[in-house]
């Protein structure tokens, strides 16, 4: 859950379990994250390990993942299978695993150290499948802490048929993919598809590349390497560069939305507002709603996290807590870890945000100078760019610098392609692959 991460970087947490024991968040203390849900999805099934650490000056949180782990899932006390560590802290189930209703789940993990912990089990539960998804222009939707004053969003709301002969517990979650059209940028470099030369210069202005590919941003000290070579400045800057292939931005909600059918057991849950996307830009957008099925012990943990993470000045006014989840430490019981090792069924929705119907400026629009591209880059694109970065971007200077023209701060030959377009990279928050769901 992307959530707990989030909340420890801005030392603002508060998690709970089902025998919960508090952890004071203080700037001497050092905690273990645990991330992850097995869910019954055709899709990547990954486990987060990741140490929050503070800074003893100022006692703020911010996490780095703990690689190198031994990570396994036991499998109805039997089977067991091994996470693989795909990128830093992640450790991905086999491609085939899928979680199943009705079966029961643990988690154990061993660090270098030899420290071993293990997770309570957890039955995965069936969930109701979501039948209808709306959505809403709401200029005042967020609160105006979240965009710097600016409220303008979406609300999405789902409909779906509640069992009535079991007691139900739900929580939901969206992330939103929409069109990125700048895959890179350099501070005090530039981009280059090829590796540049060592030691070799062209008539004092530029560095020489080769033939070896690169893909990367090369930012030489400031000042000159030898009296051959160029004269780079102290001065700070950010070019950015274009998408060399279609390319999606992946946005994630962090806020919590849990539910318990205590009191409308076996009743269609009818305009049940599930996420709050952002105006960020005018161009449509494909939402992933998913509505995850929720032991009563993790909605007791999310319930509560959802309650301390929302209040408005509760936690200004002590230290925050943050309360262990269901992992502990297999020699040390009482040592708890934060974060919750939890089961789901899933149902999924790809709904197709048009925004047809918003009004008012985005706020990717609201940036104070208007410094959008010539050419391709129209104003919902660049939009979206400020939205994320909140500052225009900045092209690097093209060829041939005659004259009064600009030049770019690090020039490389030969300089026939410049600026070059950046390939898209795979990560959490962009893709080179076309998501399901998405229209042209």
């Amino acid at each position: 859950m992307r959530s707990i991460a989030l909340l420890i970087g801005i030392g603002l947490l508060a998690l709970a379990c089902v025998d919960p024991e508090e952890l004071t968040l203080t700037g001497t203390k050092d905690l273990l994250v645990v991330e992850g849900t097995i869910t019954n999805l055709p899709e990547a099934q990954i486990i987060k390990l990741s140490q929050a650490q503070a800074d003893r000056l100022t006692g703020q949180f911010s996490t780095s993942p703990l690689t190198k782990a031994s990570v396994e899932v036991v499998v109805d006390s039997v089977q067991v299978v091994t996470c693989h560590e795909t990128t830093d802290g992640n450790y991905q189930l086999p491609a085939d695993f899928r979680g199943q209703v009705g079966h029961a789940y643990q988690l154990r993990f061993t660090l270098p150290n030899g420290t071993a912990y293990v997770s309570t089990q957890q039955v995965l539960p069936a969930v109701s499948p979501i039948n209808k998804v709306s959505a809403q222009f709401n200029p005042t939707s967020l609160s105006p802490q979240q965009l710097k004053g600016y409220t303008a969003a979406h609300d999405i709301f789902i409909e779906s048929q509640d069992p009535a002969d079991q007691h139900n517990y739900y929580r939901w979650e969206w992330k939103l993919w929409q069109r990125q059209y700048w895959c890179h940028s350099c501070r005090q470099g530039v981009y280059t598809q090829y590796k540049v030369l060592p030691n070799v210069y062209r008539a004092r202005d530029y560095f020489v590349t080769g033939t070896e590919l690169y893909e990367d941003c090369f930012s030489p000290p400031a000042g000159k390497a030898g009296e051959e070579a160029p004269d780079v400045p102290k001065e700070d800057w950010i070019y950015d560069y274009g998408c060399r292939t279609p390319c999606w931005q992946i946005l994630y909600g962090y806020d919590l939305v849990v539910f318990d059918d205590k009191f409308t057991n076996g009743s269609l849950i009818s305009q049940q507002r599930v996420a709050q996307i952002p105006f960020y830009d005018p161009g449509p957008g494909l939402v992933d709603v998913r509505q995850l099925s929720l032991t009563p012990d993790a909605y007791r943990y999310y319930k509560l996290f959802q309650e301390q993470t929302q209040q408005a000045g509760g936690l200004a006014d002590s230290p925050p807590t943050a309360l262990g989840g269901n992992v502990h430490q297999v020699d040390k019981p009482q040592v708890s870890v934060v974060g919750y090792f939890s089961a789901s069924g899933v149902s999924q929705v790809h709904y197709w945000l048009d925004r047809k119907d918003a009004k008012g400026l985005s706020y990717g629009s609201t940036s104070p100078i208007d410094t959008l591209v010539k050419g391709s880059y129209g104003p919902s694109r660049d939009g979206l760019f400020y939205a994320l970065n909140e500052r225009q971007p900045n092209l690097e200077p093209s060829p041939p610098y005659l004259n009064e023209r600009v030049k770019a701060k690090v020039r490389l030959w030969p300089n026939a392609d410049r600026p070059p377009l950046a390939p898209c990279l795979q990560s959490d928050r962009q893709t080179p692959f076309k998501p399901e769901g998405w229209r042209e």
